[in-house]
């Protein structure tokens, strides 16, 4: 059976934020994820997790400027420095999280840089990224986005995502398998997720097309879960998805889908 992580920053926002830990262990969670936690003192987060028997399973590195658009630097050339300092500050929060993955966002490429520019840039500092943290015992993973969503974003399909895998190390980097960006970048989500099994670190749910809870759109849900286990998945999954109404009222889904 899958193991279910609450995206605390997508769920749960009828709440203060760090009340949303509370509130993901009243509702059954064992885990949470969220995109950052640099706006909170890392020794507050590791109160709150600790204080409900929470793991903490996942988090971004910072994405550069967020507040104008930003979504990830590792690709972008000129700010390896800053790209560094990143890693150092998110490898700092995972030492005390106890986090043993990080997400590191590529960022959206800016017109006027070559695709082959940007992608001696990422592999350069996914090497360096990886070489810091696996000493930490702190696995990177990188994940493709639609395009939909994030127009222009670097990293937007699994076979891509394998080849930079392969290219640094499976021991080093791993995939982050989000079933809602598979479906609407590729689709075939089942016989991707099987291809790309061995290399994915994380997945992550939400049905499309709105990216609520499962059984609000398209997905059949009952067999990608059941794929889950027969492939022998055995991370965690983050319900990074928005709540269609309140939280705690749309989690009927795990019943539904016997999770």
């Amino acid at each position: 059976m899958p193991r279910f992580a609450a995206n605390l920053s997508m769920m749960f926002n009828e709440i203060p934020f760090l009340d949303r830990f509370a509130a993901a262990r009243k509702a059954g969670f064992e885990g949470v994820e969220f995109l950052f936690p640099y706006d909170w003192p890392a020794a507050e987060l590791r109160t709150r997790l600790n204080g409900e028997g929470l793991t903490q399973a996942l988090f971004n590195m910072p994405p550069g400027d967020w507040s104008q658009g930003e979504r990830g630097i590792a690709s972008l050339p000129g700010r390896q420095g800053e790209f560094r300092e990143s890693v150092k500050k998110a490898l700092d929060y995972a030492a005390a999280l106890d986090c043993r993955l990080l997400h590191c966002m590529a960022g959206i490429v800016p017109a006027e840089v070559s695709l082959t520019t940007a992608t001696a840039v990422y592999a350069a500092n996914l090497a360096w990224a990886a070489e810091h943290a696996q000493p930490a015992g702190v696995r990177l993973v990188i994940e493709p986005i639609n395009h939909r969503d994030m127009p222009g974003y670097f990293l937007h399909t699994q076979a891509q995502g394998a080849a930079i895998v392969e290219a640094i190390g499976r021991d080093r980097l791993g995939l982050q398998f989000d079933v809602y960006h598979v479906q609407i970048t590729e689709g075939d989500i089942t016989r991707r997720m099987e291809q790309f099994m061995p290399i994915i670190a994380h997945m992550q749910i939400a049905d499309v097309p709105a990216r609520n809870e499962p059984g609000t759109g398209e997905i059949g849900w009952s067999f990608v879960f059941r794929r889950m286990d027969a492939l022998g998945y055995q991370g965690w999954v983050g319900c990074e998805y928005r709540p269609a109404g309140e939280t705690t009222a749309g989690l009927g889904w795990r019943e539904t889908f016997g999770v």
